[in-house]
């Protein structure tokens, strides 16, 4: 496949360059030498993922609860999920690994056999919705997995730095993409899957 280039800018600390990948618009950290690769996987498989009924029906019923939601109150529930990490009591933690839609993705992690190291989805505000795993902050909106998809439409793909894993010694990187309802195909919230390289 061709990639071409449309333009490259600095976001942060690094840089992040996007290309055109058959129909779909794909944002890339410069070092991410797997864009073809994860580019495919983001096509197929990912948006399997995405396309879930329980996911889906998780993140536009929160979307309709949060739809409302100021940055006092998104940083308020941000702060609480940092704190619970490490606390006894983890309520706001607990209800969001107890609801069906992150069963799901829990056990599509389960069953990649090591393939995806997590998985983690937002609805339209970037609050956490469902994972298969506990993250380490409760807001994605300021983050490229988030801006570099929802806010750039269904198609968006953002591929993030390839990451060594300093206790399994394994390269990782993490895919984006936008989640979208189906009857309408308007963006709805995104969806963040970690890879072991290795597997590819």
């Amino acid at each position: 496949m061709t990639f071409l280039p449309l333009h490259r800018l600095a976001l942060g600390l690094g840089a992040i360059v996007a290309f055109s990948f058959g129909a779909v618009a794909v944002a890339v950290a410069a070092d991410n030498e797997f864009a073809e690769p994860l580019t495919a996987l983001a096509k197929g498989e990912l948006r399997q993922i995405a396309e879930d009924p329980a996911l889906v029906a998780a993140i536009m019923a929160q979307n309709a609860m949060t739809a409302g939601y100021d940055a006092a109150k998104i940083d308020a529930l941000d702060k609480q999920w940092r704190a619970e990490v490490d606390a006894a009591a983890k309520p706001l933690i607990d209800a969001t690994l107890a609801n069906d839609a992150s069963k799901y993705l829990a056990k599509v992690q389960a069953d990649s056999a090591g393939k995806y190291t997590e998985i983690f989805a937002t609805d339209a505000m970037g609050l956490n919705v469902a994972q298969s795993t506990v993250t380490s902050d409760y807001w994605q909106g300021d983050e490229d997995k988030f801006t570099q998809t929802f806010a750039m439409g269904a198609d968006a793909v953002f591929l993030g730095d390839v990451e060594q894993d300093e206790s399994t010694q394994t390269f990782q990187s993490q895919v984006s993409i936008t989640i979208t309802d189906p009857a309408t195909g308007m963006p709805i919230g995104s969806i963040t899957v970690g890879i072991d390289l290795s597997t590819l």
